[in-house]
């Protein structure tokens, strides 16, 4: 009887534990985070992504003319590494809510100093560090769960796409890089260890001194003479320069170095570089 009493006990506090577990499901609009390497930094996003599952979306799931939170759930955040220009407009490094206004031939795309607004309601208007206006685009296919991603990265250049549904908006941000970096080249090139390949290659992706550019690159090929990378690297600069003949010399001795060391990507790309010249 004892034994008996003892079982159900146990049975008892078992079941008690198993009914306070809380039910899990996989969440209707699960979060997600989006960080993109962008100039000397990162930028950051944090939102939710529902889903259309058969429904209207913009002007009557997501009206016209009323504030949004850009998403599900929680606010949507972004947050910039350094300072920025967002739609022309600047904005200073740091954490800021991401807001927009959807409307049929416009929408207001807000960047706010407020964290937590998840309804209209909760918005105030003097809490804008910027707002302005983009022209949505149609997409000729449904893009079914909300989405947020990054496009056409470049060095102090990119494009935030707001999509859902058939529509896009696309958000400029730039950032002022070259500045900063020519200040470190001018800087690293009065020390010891020079990065001439790496001052080089951003004068070349850049357009800026390709004669200086070229002095650099072999200032590099010095340092390492096997580099067949570089060597690629100074035959384009050559090529953007006009000296054609030079560049198809300096092709060569990359993919030379390149089949020595097995990298076929290298003499692909050369070879590619050849055919262009001729």
């Amino acid at each position: 009887m004892k034994k008996t009493f003892l079982v159900a006990c146990l049975l008892a506090g078992s079941l008690t534990v198993l009914q306070a577990q809380p039910l899990r499901t996989p969440a209707p609009s699960p979060a997600a985070v989006l960080k993109q390497e962008f100039a000397l930094s990162t930028v950051e996003v944090n939102y939710s992504r529902p889903s259309i599952k058969g429904r209207k979306i913009f002007g009557d799931l997501v009206p016209y003319g009323k504030v949004w939170r850009t998403g599900a759930n929680g606010a949507t955040t972004i947050t910039f590494g350094e300072d920025v220009t967002v739609g022309g407009k600047p904005v200073p490094a740091g954490k800021y809510g991401l807001l927009t206004i959807p409307g049929e031939n416009e929408w207001t795309v807000i960047i706010s100093r407020q964290l937590d607004v998840t309804s209209p309601a909760a918005y105030k208007q003097d809490m804008d560090q910027v707002r302005f206006q983009v022209k949505p685009q149609a997409m000729p296919i449904a893009i079914e769960s909300f989405m947020i991603a990054f496009d056409n990265i470049k060095a102090n250049s990119m494009e935030m796409d707001i999509l859902w549904d058939r529509t896009v908006v696309v958000v400029p941000i730039t950032a002022n890089v070259d500045s900063k970096i020519s200040a470190q080249i001018d800087d690293l090139m009065s020390k010891d260890n020079r990065p001439y390949a790496a001052a080089a290659a951003y004068y070349l992706e850049n357009g800026k001194d390709l004669n200086k550019a070229l002095g650099w690159f072999d200032k590099a090929l010095e340092q390492n003479p096997t580099a067949f990378w570089i060597y690629y690297q100074k035959a384009s600069c050559q090529a953007k320069l006009g000296k054609k003949q030079d560049a198809m010399t300096t092709a060569k001795k990359s993919i030379e170095l390149a089949k020595a060391a097995k990298n076929d990507d290298y003499v692909v790309l050369n070879e590619k570089l050849i055919a262009s010249l001729k």
